[in-house]
């Protein structure tokens, strides 16, 4: 029989959950909570059009106005296209000192609802292309922000948007003071089910994650193979929907992948090498995506199993960048890059993908994944105040539980706190910042007018 005993007795040299929360409780003299809310501009703040095309001096040129042309439809989609830009304004920002494994780019529609390889649902982040060590601020700065200039975009009253963030930080505030409480394990294996969000956060994220949900699991393979796969001389070939899907020019070109295709299967288990072996690549095309990875090098895949049967599997390869938080937060220990953002993705999702792994070629690195794998992320443009608020509360929650796998959830919650402090302070910063993207994008679209930024529509 075990002895049970009070958990601040530290008799193995182990710092007890109540000595960290205590610690945490210490930090908010050298960083009050109320300070999370400064925000103002620098003097020597860089210009942040030329900081936008710093960060693209190395993506394929010729796909930068599509890539410009998507965030200039909103101040939304300019958010989404800018985390450099905003990670060199938190690194100004109050920070604890405690770290966590970050998204990254947590901003509202990096998260949604993903098929575990066990064939069960969840609601997780996605898209970990700048994940890295660094202050666990940041992540729910970028949440909060998002949903202010979502709000703003849908027309909501300034009240209501603000109400978003606050919202938000009060539900991360709370899922991490249920984790402080949780043993390791308990944490790592927990998990959001979106058919089962939790009570308080019921009425307004609900509706719209079942929804999604019902979507998620009719995005497969099967339903995407006869709309992006066509047969040709008795042979299945992709597609081209230029500009967003193009197949290759010359047979040279499309030949080069299966030298990455080679590095990449020693990324994967054993287990993993013998069912992807079972699959023959039939075909590959170059593939955009998103609005902050355009302009990296990215193609699909299409491989087939049995001839006789419609068995089909799309990977997607895509390049990996250094992170737009490098110079602020610390430069990654791993050299390849690809291997950082796999890394990263296996700490923070509940469940990643079965075929996730990394590979180089040409000194360009790139991480490889399944598509249209039960995956679905919700469009903020089209939910109303209740929705969107529910919905950022599930965000949040999913971010403090990624934080709570890879930090020190006990200190972080003695930091928090019970009280509202910290939640109002990250309105107000969102508030504040969500002004600050609206001038930065209003000088991005004088830009553009201006001819100094191309930009041109895909559609």
């Amino acid at each position: 029989m075990v002895e049970e005993r009070d958990e601040s007795e530290s008799s193995d040299g182990l710092e007890s959950r109540r000595d960290r929360y205590e610690a945490g409780k210490v930090i908010r003299r050298k960083v009050p909570r109320s300070r999370q809310a400064a925000w103002s501009l620098r003097r020597d703040r860089p210009d942040p059009l030329e900081i936008l095309e710093d960060s693209d001096r190395s993506r394929v040129r010729q796909l930068l106005p599509i890539r410009y042309g998507r965030m200039a439809l909103s101040a939304f989609a300019f958010l989404r296209g800018s985390a450099n830009l905003m990670a060199n304004d938190l690194a100004a920002t109050p920070q604890t000192g405690l770290r966590v494994q970050l998204g990254g780019d947590a901003h509202l529609s990096n998260f949604g609802v993903f098929g575990t390889p066990e064939g069960n649902e969840v609601f997780d982040l996605n898209d970990f292309d700048e994940t890295l060590p660094g202050p666990w601020e940041w992540d729910l700065k970028r949440l909060a922000v998002s949903l202010v200039v979502a709000g703003r975009c849908n027309g909501f009253s300034r009240e209501r948007s603000r109400e978003l963030a606050l919202r938000a930080a009060r539900s991360y505030r709370r899922t991490v003071n249920t984790y402080a409480t949780m043993r390791y394990l308990d944490i790592w294996y927990s998990h959001l089910d979106p058919r089962h969000v939790p009570r308080p956060m019921a009425r307004g994220a609900r509706r719209v994650v079942e929804r999604y949900a019902r979507r998620a699991t009719a995005h497969t393979p099967l339903h995407a193979f006869p709309k992006v796969v066509r047969r040709v001389d008795g042979r299945y070939r992709i597609r081209d929907q230029a500009p967003l899907i193009m197949r290759y020019s010359s047979e040279k070109e499309a030949e080069v992948f299966h030298a990455l295709f080679d590095r990449y299967l020693a990324t994967l288990s054993e287990e993993r090498r013998m069912l992807l072996g079972r699959y023959h690549p039939v075909d590959v095309a170059q593939k955009v995506v998103g609005v902050g990875s355009v302009g990296t090098v990215c193609s699909i895949v299409l491989l087939m199993g049995d001839q006789d049967t419609n068995d089909p599997l799309f990977l997607q390869i895509k390049q990996a960048l250094p992170s737009a938080l490098e110079r602020f937060a610390g430069t990654s220990h791993y050299s390849n890059h690809a291997q950082r953002v796999v890394v990263g993705q296996r700490l923070i999702q509940q469940a990643s993908d079965l075929l996730l792994g990394w590979t180089t070629l040409r000194s360009r690195d790139f991480y490889v994944r399944q598509i249209w794998d039960v995956k679905f992320s919700a469009d903020p443009a089209s939910m109303g105040p209740k929705v969107l608020t529910g919905y950022g509360e599930l965000c949040a929650a999913a971010l403090a539980r990624a934080h709570a796998r890879t930090g020190d959830a006990a200190c972080l919650s003695g930091y928090l706190g019970t009280k509202d402090v910290f939640d109002q302070a990250i309105a107000t910063f969102a508030e504040a910042y969500a002004g600050q993207v609206a001038a930065d994008y209003a000088e991005f679209l004088q830009a553009v007018k201006k001819g100094r930024i191309p930009a041109r529509s895909d559609t």
